[in-house]
């Protein structure tokens, strides 16, 4: 049988084995937002926002109009959440714990924007009526975000993975639909009514 790998348990191994960080990327985490940050957050339209609780661990993705994040000042910013599955991991997991980190993306743009900071689930009718869509579509409930960190992350995973070349979109039939993957999970499932209510949810019922 052969020997387990080693394993790192303590900080002091792990800064053996990577070294200290550049000055640069030492000094650029801040506490507010700057200009470079608000335009940044005014042009991305997804963004992916992890969470814990007691349980465990998530990670969500969130995605609307560039700008769908309000920033509310140099220290805070409004997320709506929009129509979902309902499972409310995020939401549930802030409630247990406020602590949240979000990664925005530009489509095009190599780097990404680290935020991480605390948040809490906001109803205030007129805060929601602001990030409404349409001026109709008011979302349920809000997270407001207050910053504790925040900062820029260079682009070497974007550039590794090529994720903006449209040559290396891959195609529908590269994967099954999602109708067909619960069917394959779950017992009772029908692929094609599944894949219809998707199609509804993905369009017409999309907010």
């Amino acid at each position: 049988m052969s020997e387990p790998s080693p394993v790192i348990a303590d900080t002091g191994t792990l800064r053996d084995l990577y070294g200290e960080p550049g000055e640069t990327a030492a000094r650029k985490i801040r506490d507010r937002l700057d200009a470079h940050c608000r335009r940044f957050i005014a042009l991305s339209p997804f963004l992916t926002i992890a969470s814990t609780s007691e349980t465990g661990t998530d990670c969500s993705p969130r995605g609307d109009a560039p700008g769908f994040v309000h920033v509310v000042d140099d220290n805070t910013l409004m997320l709506p959440d929009r129509r979902g599955n309902n499972i409310l991991d995020t939401l549930q997991n802030v409630l247990a714990r406020p602590e949240v980190g979000l990664l925005f993306f530009v489509p095009g743009l190599n780097e990404t924007l680290r935020v991480n900071g605390r948040a809490r689930i906001v109803t205030d009718p007129a805060v929601l009526q602001s990030m409404a869509i349409k001026g109709t579509i008011v979302p349920s409930s809000a997270m407001e975000i207050t910053i504790d960190q925040v900062y820029f992350h260079c682009g070497r995973s974007i550039l590794r993975a090529d994720l903006w070349n449209p040559e290396k979109k891959v195609g529908r039939d590269a994967f099954p639909t999602l109708g067909v993957v619960l069917a394959d999970q779950i017992a009772g499932v029908d692929a094609g009514a599944t894949d219809k209510r998707l199609e509804a949810a993905y369009t017409t019922n999309l907010y």
